[in-house]
């Protein structure tokens, strides 16, 4: 009985004939396919629906990116007016989170006007204010409309020590009204942030320049203070350093400074700096000794000094002392100054103060309000 041999297929020849179909229906599907990107990897997102829906008219491809501001945080800002408010965009520079910010228009009553580029200089340290070609300053272009003149005494409130505590900052913007006057200090790493709500709640913006005291550096205001043993070159420096940290301010308040301030080659150039910047300067009135008062005078530098440091003592009682004192010489002189820290009960105290002064004749105003004029360009 024969036996009938068996015979194997080989598998080598099979497996190279059946990728070869494979890859034959692959370049056929592909010739008369009409997915331009097929292959390509595929996210699907919901897109949110009104305003946040809108495309973005502005272009960023060409947009380069802004010196002189605290890296955590850039502004985009309109370079023209619109004719409603200005919206600026905050971009978080560690996660590019962005964050909308709208200024209200200028022109009334608490509409405080957008950061212009026409009032910008860049210097190594950045973009710092300037008087535009035009003779604008930045201490009109950013002022808050005044009330109309009464009957009444004026009073302008600043307060200082913002931007370096957000907690206190935002207690500031809560329960303060939009015509007091807020002065940062240039540390703190959102501080445009922080300055623009300021701003677009109404208030008016002062920058805080640390300056040696009599005590340093047992009392050291901190990083790139003014100091009388640098020459006037070298402050300036510094001074654009700080002036660098954020914008839209209408002028410097000393942080400090008892020394520095009563130290003519010390003071005098800092003061025609600022003069030449378009700023008003705003004396603490911390120290009976200061010159600056002098120095702006001769230099056409608006400028105030505060009468009294409302929380040198910081005591309820010692506030509504101080507060009577203000009302006092005010009503005396028809305008006063008076300046506060960014304590939690000077904020509290100022609030309700402010309550109750309208009822009292008194209207508040902001800082430009009561500096002296400069004279305008010819």
């Amino acid at each position: 009985m024969s036996r009938r041999r068996r015979r194997s297929l080989p598998v080598g020849p099979i497996v190279v004939a059946l990728l070869a179909l494979c890859l034959l229906g692959f370049v056929g599907w592909a010739m008369v396919g009409d997915d331009p990107l097929g292959g390509e990897p595929i996210v699907v997102v919901k897109l949110p629906t009104g305003d946040l829906a809108k495309p973005d008219t502005k272009s960023e491809a060409g947009a380069k990116p802004e010196t002189g501001k605290p890296a955590a945080e850039r502004a985009e800002t309109p370079s023209s007016p619109a004719s409603g408010g200005q919206t600026v965009t905050i971009i978080d520079g560690s996660t590019g989170k962005r964050q909308e910010v709208t200024l209200p228009p200028a022109g009334g009553d608490g509409k405080l006007a957008a950061v212009s580029s026409h009032l910008l200089e860049a210097t190594r340290h950045g973009q710092v204010p300037r008087i535009g070609l035009d003779g604008t300053r930045p201490s009109a272009v950013y002022a808050r409309k005044a009330p109309p003149a009464g009957p009444g005494v004026r009073i302008a409130l600043v307060v200082g020590g913002l931007g370096v505590s957000a907690g206190a900052t935002a207690e500031a913007m809560k329960k303060l009204p939009g015509v007091v006057t807020f002065a940062f200090q240039p540390y703190g790493t959102d501080l445009d942030k922080q300055v623009m709500r300021a701003r677009a709640e109404g208030h008016e913006v002062l920058l805080q320049i640390p300056m040696e005291p009599f005590e340093y550096p047992d009392h050291d205001p901190g990083p790139q203070t003014l100091l009388t043993s640098l020459t006037a070159d070298q402050n300036i420096d510094r001074m654009h350093w700080a002036m660098s940290r954020f914008q839209g301010y209408v002028g410097v308040v000393n942080f400090m400074g008892s020394r520095f301030t009563s130290t003519e080659t010390a003071i005098g150039p800092v003061l025609r700096e600022m003069a030449k910047r378009g700023l008003v300067y705003v004396d603490d009135g911390s120290s009976p000794r200061s010159l600056a008062g002098q120095f702006a005078g001769a230099n056409n530098l608006p400028f105030a000094k505060a009468a009294v440091v409302l929380d040198a003592v910081p005591s309820s009682a010692e506030m509504d002392r101080a507060l009577a004192r203000l009302e006092t010489i005010a009503r005396e002189a028809g305008v006063a100054v008076g300046i506060a820290r960014a304590l939690p009960l000077s904020i509290d105290r100022l609030a309700e103060w402010t309550r109750q002064a309208e009822g009292r004749g008194i209207t508040l105003v902001p800082i430009t309000a009561v500096t002296a004029r400069a004279k305008q360009p010819s």
